[in-house]
């Protein structure tokens, strides 16, 4: 009796080292997918997959007539990146963050990845937000949708924040610091890359076309908000800000036009007038070589 009574009371090791579930040694469960940020982000993509095709088809999306908010948002320098479409890089982030968001993963690890994600994209929405009503003074109403998008899948993120999170048993410290600086490093690479930094140098002919533009007398007349002004500063690449160029609103989008320009009896924005003729509408050095008495296909560097 003394032995069955002592082979009963016999501690089980089974259990532990097959790591049972409810076992706190074993493997962490997984966590079910958080299917209302998979509902967001797929939101976010179809948003921004429309905004992309409209910028890769060259078509306005709805709601966006020619001269809008709308539309010199999406017609500016801030609408790519590295040649692609701003709504493209966004798309891209949706995706992750709705593959991430449905994984069955361990809760902590998949709350960390998203909550990075919806972090870069709040950051990026913000700035470009900012960008459209203190450089542009334009609102793109598509651009506060998928902001008011992003922000909802943080701020959810932020408040299901399981215990071992950054801000329940730890400190906020390190993992504020260490992401923060990430959103802001990708930010600042945004600003600079559409500041024009990383843009090319003119050739030594488009230089001298320039320099012949200014002697001659060409002028060139624009507005800082104008889609087309900005493209043409493109064509010039760093020579752009050696034309002979007229801002036709100093005082802001909606200020008084510049009186040289009310003199000039503009048609629109962007207009040359070259040995006394109107042209309205972006123009290549090319052309202006030839209109303005420039010898482009002889030019030799000196």
């Amino acid at each position: 009796m003394a032995t069955a009574r002592k082979h009963r009371n016999k501690p089980r090791h089974s259990d532990h080292a097959h790591g049972k579930p409810g076992d706190h040694h074993g493997k962490r469960p997984h966590s079910p997918p958080d299917w209302t940020i998979v509902g967001l982000a797929i939101f976010g993509i179809l948003l921004t997959g429309y905004l992309t095709i409209s910028a890769l088809w060259s078509t306005a999306p709805a709601f966006c007539a020619a001269g809008s908010g709308c539309d010199i948002i999406q017609s500016s320098r801030w609408s790519t990146f590295l040649g692609m479409p701003i709504a493209l890089w966004g798309l891209g982030l949706y995706a992750l963050i709705a593959i991430f968001a449905a994984q069955p993963n361990t809760r902590l690890k998949r709350w960390r990845t998203v909550w990075r994600l919806s972090l870069i994209g709040v950051a990026i929405s913000v700035y470009l937000t900012l960008v459209g009503w203190i450089a542009l003074q334009a609102t793109c109403w598509w651009c506060l949708l998928s902001l008011i998008t992003i922000t909802a899948i943080f701020v959810l993120t932020h408040l299901r924040r399981p215990e071992s999170a950054p801000g329940v048993d730890t400190g906020w410290n390190s993992w504020l610091l260490n992401n923060g600086v990430i959103a802001l490093v990708l930010v600042a690479v945004i600003h600079l890359y559409s500041s024009g930094l990383f843009q090319p140098s003119a050739s030594p002919r488009v230089q001298a076309l320039v320099k012949h533009l200014n002697e001659s007398g060409v002028k060139y007349y624009g507005a800082f908000w104008c889609p087309v002004c900005q493209q043409q500063r493109e064509v010039f690449a760093s020579a752009a800000d050696d034309l002979p160029y007229v801002e036709c609103h100093p005082g802001g989008r909606n200020g008084p036009v510049a009186i040289e320009c009310v003199n000039a009896n503009l048609p629109g924005f962007p207009t040359w007038v070259i040995r006394g003729r109107q042209h309205n509408r972006l123009m290549q050095p090319e052309e202006l070589a030839r209109l303005s008495g420039f010898d482009w296909d002889n030019y030799k560097a000196e």
